[in-house]
């Protein structure tokens, strides 16, 4: 009998070391998930309000089961507390606080003890599964991983590492691609996080990032840091755009990615089932920049708008299919690559927008300046864009025109300067007649042009102004004064202006709001990791 109770001890061990060693989780673990079972097994049998310990004994693996009593100054549970009167009638030598502890006999485990145990210690192990999953995987997030397909559901593809199961979203993969349970994948690690039913592990074929992966495992001089990927644009399973820099002017970025007779990048295309990609070389400069990303088309001129964060780009007409590409692919690669908005014009529509312009510009200068069509074509000829222009440029600028003496000069100075008198006094009696109040009007940075623009939006006093917010000046659709080139960190000052002005604080208590947001973005940024 002795014997046997020998041998169950030591199987009960084995199963512990059996168990961590399956699970790849610490032996402990599950040593304390079996005396919780056994603590369950022991209030089933002897009742659920009694405070029922067990514990194993981690060498000989012996257990001991016992019902503790608290020893306290007023009893709030009889079943599990006494007074330390009554625990002197049991034990002398105990204090409040402390434990007086009952031996209990062995339990011989019926059919559901013995089930609701296998419940406990299985759920225990795979919580403590999870966290061991969780752990190991947490810092690989950005790695590029190989599994097995493990089962697919509604598209879902369930992906076994090894030591853990990710997921591929149906959405993380690329079109037309399919897989059946026992292929091996390959994908990119974006996300690890824990969520109710157990950490998640969300992989990617389609993110940008595996790309950049892939490029970093067939080019060595990636991996060593020699070239970078600065950017990448994909349109998963189509068509992608990366963009390359080398750090050693010997080294040709392009050439290195594409490799001896296009082996490393093809590689790469072979992994993402015949994605054609285009490796552009990088550039600082902004306009350089956007005319590789446009490859193969070519490009005749570039007009940036920083402003706007547009930029116009200017191609031969046989070029225009080829610059936008298939249903606009090309085009809006190369946006999402350089980060720009792109607008693409012909040759032909630039130059009719430029001579419309120009007709434009000069119309106004004859109505403006009352001049004949010769003189405006000569202003906007020589870059006056303005009659603001016209009245305050140096003199000596407008009589170095050629055609132009002093006189004239003088002339269409004096017109210019009584042509904004007078529209500045139509724009003060227009903004009055609208309701616009003089303390909206006071606020440095808006010109009556803009009060009237405010003012036929029914923005017609200081608090109106200050309840604004930026973008709802400077949006490009609906911003109320996106026509005189605002930027946002322009347009928040003048609304802080107009708060000031209005009363809701002081420009005192602005300045120390603005001190206390930057030391705690000062602290945060120190405590990020790196």
């Amino acid at each position: 009998m002795v014997e046997t109770a020998v041998v169950q001890k030591t199987e009960l061990l084995q199963v512990a070391d059996a168990v961590a060693r399956e699970k790849s989780i610490d032996r402990e673990q599950v040593l304390e998930a079996m005396e919780q079972a056994i603590q369950k097994a022991g209030r089933s049998k002897y009742g659920q309000e009694h405070d029922i310990r067990a514990v194993i004994d981690r060498k000989s693996g012996e257990i001991s089961l016992a019902r503790y009593i608290e020893v306290v100054d007023e009893i709030e549970n009889e079943v599990t507390q006494l007074t330390l009167e009554q625990a002197h009638y049991r034990k002398s030598d105990v204090a409040v606080g402390e434990f007086i502890v009952d031996p209990l006999p062995p339990i011989d485990f019926g059919r559901i003890a013995a089930q609701t145990a296998k419940q406990v210690i299985v759920q225990k192990v795979r919580e403590a599964e999870r966290e061991r999953q969780y752990e190991e995987y947490k810092d690989r997030a950005g790695e590029v991983v190989n599994g097995l397909v493990k089962r697919i559901e509604f598209g879902n593809v369930t992906v076994d590492l090894g030591r853990a199961e990710a997921v591929l979203r149906r959405e993380e993969l690329l079109p037309r691609e399919s897989f059946r349970r026992g292929d091996r994948v390959r994908a990119y690690i974006y996300d690890v996080r824990r969520e109710m039913r157990g950490p998640q592990i969300f992989m990617s074929r389609a993110h940008p990032e595996f790309m950049t992966r892939l490029f970093a495992q067939e080019v060595p001089e990636i991996y060593d840091g020699i070239i970078d990927i600065k950017a990448v644009a994909r349109d998963p399973g189509s068509r992608a755009k990366i963009a390359v820099l080398s750090h050693d002017s010997s080294i040709d970025p392009v050439g290195a990615c594409v490799g001896m007779r296009g082996s490393r990048v093809q590689a790469v295309v072979a992994e993402l089932q015949g994605e054609k990609i285009d490796i552009i070389p990088w550039s600082m400069d902004t306009a350089t920049f956007v005319v590789n990303g446009l490859a193969p088309a070519e490009v005749a001129k570039v007009v940036l708008d920083e402003d706007a964060g547009k930029i116009e780009v200017v191609v031969p007409d046989e070029q225009l299919s080829l610059a936008i590409g298939r249903r606009g692919q090309n085009v809006r690669l190369a946006s999402m690559l350089t980060g720009w908005e792109i607008d693409i014009l012909t040759e032909e529509e630039e130059s009719d927008r430029r001579q419309r312009e120009r007709r434009d510009l000069s119309e106004r200068f004859m109505a403006a300046l009352d001049v004949d069509d010769v003189l405006a074509h000569l202003l906007v000829t020589e870059g006056f864009s303005s009659v603001d222009e016209v009245a305050y440029v140096p003199l000596e600028d407008l009589a170095s025109i050629e055609g132009f003496e002093e006189d004239i000069a003088q002339e269409l100075q004096a017109r210019a300067r009584d042509f904004l008198d007078a529209e500045s006094l139509r724009l003060a009696e227009q903004r009055r007649a609208l309701g616009v109040e003089d303390e909206l009007a006071a606020i440095d940075g808006l010109n009556d042009a803009m009060l009237v623009t405010l003012g036929e939006r029914e923005i017609k006093t200081l608090e109106d102004f200050a309840d604004l917010a930026g973008d709802e000046l400077t949006d490009l659709e609906e911003g109320y004064l996106r026509e005189y080139g605002f930027d946002l960190d322009a347009a928040n000052a003048l609304i802080m202006s107009a708060r000031i002005a209005a009363g809701w604080f002081t420009a005192e208590e602005l300045a120390e709001a603005e001190a206390a947001a930057a030391e705690v973005a000062e602290a945060q940024a120190e405590a990020a990791p790196v």
